[in-house]
């Protein structure tokens, strides 16, 4: 499943937010730091209009989304590297997420104190950023310590230490882990380290009702920063994510309408988180299920049946293989196979994002 760790600040919204993308959790949500003790996690439904779609034509028993993980991360302080705050403990937790949310406060509210005094998007994001460097060069330090006396010997030692190498010149720099270029040997050594600067970010700008659709000078400094970092940006408000919870289906489109946008904040995080990662989905359908499933842009039908089972892709054979829109504009897979619009690609067939695959192997 999809890890992203939310983090940023105390007060900045992080835990209203999480409460809100994940209803039933029970994240505390208080005008105070530090009030989330323990990391909070909580799973939700991609949302997927094209998921119910092929559920009906097909009459499936069970309709089943693909799932994305949320991990809601005490507020990070000045000095958390070196145990400020809540310090280590929690920087331990970000690196178990395969993507960052970054969330930071773009509204003025004198009822909701700032950790730093006064709203700085550029600051805050910056006060983040070099405590997860700083998290890094330490533990850069140390497995460079572990390893000067295997590379006397190992050659693989030497390569995962010149590699280290080129990271703690960027991080001493203020750079981070995610914009020095490894090879895969490289990179498979370096990720049982976990960098934290080394995983995907996304700039979250939490901004006001009223700012919701149109953003603010605070977003500008965040949308320049994270164009500098090649880093996505998503708005949301999480005032206006805990109201749509109350709201039912068409109360909520109607709110949204009222405020200018197309879409709640779950929906436009995860299509950046999506986006961010390379990641897309296709479904298999039938009378039992009909199903997501998330697979990395450029994988071939092999690989993409081993999202669901390894044995799908030792034994891979070929697969059956249509567009969703093409299956809908059919009515049925029996129509779709009369119309000739159903293929059967072999191993070296690269899956698109929105193919319904029926994968025939070898057991």
């Amino acid at each position: 499943m999809l890890k992203a760790g939310i983090v940023g600040l105390p007060n900045v919204g992080k835990s209203t937010l999480f409460n809100a993308l994940v209803a039933n959790a029970q994240a505390q949500a208080a005008n105070f730091p530090f009030c989330t003790i323990e990391p909070n996690v909580g799973t939700v439904a991609v949302p997927d209009s094209r998921l119910e779609l092929l559920s009906d034509l097909s009459s499936s028993a069970e309709t089943i989304p693909t799932r994305m993980e949320f991990v809601d991360i005490a507020g990070l302080v000045k000095g958390a590297s070196q145990g400020e705050g809540l310090g280590n403990k929690f920087l331990a937790n970000i690196r178990e997420v395969d993507a960052i949310v970054h969330v930071i406060r773009c509204f003025e509210d004198d009822d909701v104190i700032h950790v730093s005094g006064a709203v700085g998007p550029a600051r805050d994001a910056e006060v983040i950023n070099l405590e997860l460097g700083l998290a890094d060069l330490a533990q850069l330090e140390k497995r460079r310590e572990r390893l000067k006396k295997q590379m006397r010997t190992s050659k693989e030692a030497q390569i995962e230490d010149a590699a280290l190498e080129r990271i703690q010149a960027v991080l001493e720099q203020g750079g981070a882990a995610r914009s020095v270029e490894l090879s895969e040997e490289e990179a498979l050594m370096l990720k049982p380290l976990g960098l934290l600067t080394a995983k995907p970010i996304i700039y979250a700008t939490n901004v006001s009702e009223d700012d919701l659709a149109g953003g603010n000078g605070f977003c500008e400094e965040i949308v320049a920063l994270a164009a500098k970092e090649g880093a996505e940006t998503v708005r949301i408000s999480a005032q206006v994510e805990a109201e749509l919870i109350e709201l039912g289906d068409e109360e909520r489109q109607d709110y949204l309408d009222g405020l200018g946008v197309n879409e709640g904040g779950l929906q436009s995080l995860i299509r950046a988180t999506y986006q961010l990662l390379g990641l897309r989905t296709y479904f298999t359908t039938g009378e039992k299920e009909t199903r997501a499933w998330t697979f990395k842009a450029g994988m071939t039908a092999p690989q993409a049946a081993g999202v669901i089972h390894t044995d799908f892709e030792r034994g891979f054979i070929r697969a059956q293989t249509i567009s969703t829109d093409k299956l809908l504009e059919a009515g049925s897979l029996v129509e779709a196979r009369n119309k000739g619009w159903l293929r059967s690609e072999g191993k070296e067939y690269v899956v698109e994002e929105g193919d319904v695959m029926e994968f025939l192997f070898n057991v």
